[in-house]
C-alpha cells in the first residue's frame, strides 16, 4: 500500500492491533500491554527485533516439544515441499502418511487405526462422534451419555467445551452446550512420590463410583486428560485412578477417550501419559507434540473393535466426518520426523533427568520467595500458585498478579504465559539444563517484582 504524504508510518504492533483479534486475549489490555514482536525463533529461544533472546518457557502453548526450527524437521518439510504441499486425503494415499500411521500404531499395538484432522478440538469431537456412532451401530442407541473430569479442558468447539470444566471459557456459551456428567472428586497430588500415586484412597474411589454407577447403562464414553490436566490449572492426579477407571469401564461397557493432546509424546515422561497407569484407552486424541508444533495436525487412534462397526457395504454406516486438510503432507512429514527424533535423541530418557531438575528449581523459587504454594510437577511440567508472602493466601483476582508476572517475565527474558495466578514451566523437551536454570532465575526475579 502506498503511503500517503505526511501520513505517519505505523509500527508493526500498531498495524497488528488495527486488524488482528488475538486468541484467548482481552484486546483492551493491548492498549497498555501491546503484543510482543517476534522476529525469529530457534531452539528454546525467541528473538526480538532488538536482538533480545527470550526463553520459550511454555513451548508456545505446549506444542514446541523439540524447540523451534529443528534442523531435521525443517529438512523433512523442505523435501516434501518439492513434491507437493497438500492433496485431498479422501481416496488418495501418500508414502509419508502411511509411514506416519504405521509409526503411530506401533506406539500402542492394540490401536491399529488412525483418523486425521487439523486441530485438538476437532480430534476430541471426532473421538466422541465415533464413540456415539459405535454404540448406535452396535444396537445400543441408549448409550449416548458422555462424562468427563472436573477441571478438565478439551478445546473450544461446542462439544469440546461441553466436556470441559473451565467456566471462564464455557459459561458464556451455556445455551449451546450439551449436558455431560462431571466426575469428581479427583485424587489430586503434587508429585509422583506421593503415596496416593500408586494407590488412591478407597473412599475417594467409592465416592466417584457412586456418582457414575447410576448412569452406566446409558453412558457411551468418558473423556479425560490422563494424569495431568492442563488449562484447568496444571493439576496432577493418581495413576491408580486410571487403573480403576479402566476396570470400571470394561465392566460397564463404556469407552475411554484419552485426550493426550498436551500430554502425548513424552511431556510427562512416557510417550503417552496413560502409560503411567499401564492402561490402553479405546480412543486416543493427539495433536501439539505430534508435529512438534510444525503444523496444524491432529489424529485419533482407535482399534479394530470400533473400526469394524463402521465397516460395511452401506455408505450410511461410514464415518462421514471430513476435514479439508486431513493428512496434510507437510504436517505428515514434520510429524514423521518428530517421531523419529523422539527416539533418536532419547527424549524419554531426557525427560526422566530433566523432570526432577525442573521440580527442584520451582521448589527453590518457592522457598526463596515465600510467594508460591502447591508446587507440583510430573515430567517436563511444573507449576505453582502465586500467593501473598505475608499471608500465604491468594491475591485478589482484580490485582491480576499472574498476568503482571507474565508481562514482566517476557521483558526479563522468558515467555511464561500464566493461567490465572498459576505459573508453570513447560519448556521444550530437549532444552539445555543451563537454559532451564536461567529460566528459573528469570522466574524468581520476576516473581519478586510482581508481588
Amino acid at each position: 500500500m502506498k503511503k500517503l504524504k505526511n501520513e505517519p508510518l505505523k509500527s508493526l504492533v500498531q498495524r497488528d492491533i488495527a486488524h488482528i483479534w488475538h486468541p484467548c486475549t482481552q484486546m483492551k489490555m493491548h492498549e497498555n500491554y501491546p503484543p510482543f514482536e517476534i522476529e525469529r525463533a530457534n531452539g528454546s529461544y525467541l528473538y526480538l527485533p532488538n536482538g533480545q533472546k527470550v526463553i520459550d518457557g511454555i513451548s508456545s502453548w505446549w506444542c514446541k516439544s523439540l524447540g523451534h526450527s529443528h534442523p531435521s524437521i525443517r529438512k523433512a518439510v523442505k523435501k516434501q515441499m518439492r513434491k507437493y504441499e497438500h492433496v485431498i486425503a479422501a481416496g488418495t494415499t501418500q508414502k509419508t502418511l502411511v509411514k506416519l500411521s504405521e509409526k503411530l500404531c506401533s506406539l500402542s499395538p492394540s490401536l491399529t487405526r488412525v483418523f486425521y484432522s487439523d486441530g485438538g478440538s476437532s480430534a476430541v469431537e471426532i473421538a466422541v462422534k465415533m464413540a456415539l456412532r459405535y454404540y448406535s451401530l452396535s444396537g445400543k442407541p441408549e448409550k449416548k451419555l458422555l462424562a468427563a473430569f472436573e477441571n478438565g479442558y478439551h478445546g473450544e468447539t461446542a462439544l469440546a467445551l461441553s466436556l470441559g470444566d473451565c467456566r471462564l471459557y464455557s459459561a458464556p456459551y451455556s445455551s449451546l452446550l450439551a449436558d455431560t456428567i462431571k466426575i469428581s472428586p479427583l485424587p489430586y497430588l503434587n508429585r509422583v512420590s506421593a503415596i496416593e500415586w500408586e494407590k488412591m484412597p478407597g473412599d475417594k474411589w467409592n465416592e466417584i463410583e457412586k456418582k457414575i454407577n447410576p448412569s452406566a447403562a446409558k453412558l457411551a464414553a468418558i473423556v479425560f486428560e490422563p494424569i495431568l490436566q492442563g488449562a484447568g490449572g496444571m493439576k496432577i492426579y493418581s495413576m491408580d485412578f486410571l487403573r480403576r477407571l479402566r476396570k470400571w469401564a470394561d465392566k460397564n461397557d463404556v469407552l475411554l477417550i484419552a485426550d493426550e493432546i498436551m500430554t502425548g509424546f513424552h511431556r510427562t515422561g512416557p510417550v503417552f501419559a496413560c502409560n503411567h497407569a499401564g492402561i490402553v484407552p479405546d480412543l486416543v486424541c493427539l495433536s501439539k507434540g505430534l508435529t512438534a508444533g510444525w503444523g496444524a495436525m491432529s489424529a485419533v487412534l482407535t482399534g479394530d473393535k470400533i473400526y469394524s462397526a463402521f465397516y460395511d457395504d452401506s455408505i450410511e454406516k461410514a464415518f462421514l466426518h471430513s476435514s479439508t486438510y486431513a493428512g496434510n503432507a507437510l504436517c505428515a512429514s514434520a510429524a514423521l520426523e518428530a517421531l523419529n527424533i523422539y527416539e533418536k535423541e532419547g527424549i524419554e530418557e531426557k525427560v526422566k533427568n530433566t523432570g526432577p531438575l525442573l521440580l527442584s528449581l520451582m521448589d527453590e523459587i518457592s522457598a526463596d520467595s515465600n510467594a508460591l504454594a502447591n508446587v507440583r510437577g510430573i515430567g517436563c511440567v511444573v507449576a505453582a500458585d502465586i500467593v501473598n508472602p505475608q499471608t500465604g493466601k491468594s491475591f485478589p483476582p482484580e490485582r491480576q498478579t499472574g498476568f503482571m508476572f507474565y508481562q514482566r517475565a517476557f521483558r526479563n527474558g522468558a515467555l511464561l504465559r500464566n493461567l490465572g495466578d498459576t505459573i508453570y514451566f513447560i519448556p521444550p523437551l530437549n532444552a539445555a539444563k543451563k537454559t532451564l536454570s536461567k529460566l528459573a532465575k528469570i522466574a524468581k526475579k520476576t516473581l519478586l517484582e510482581a508481588i
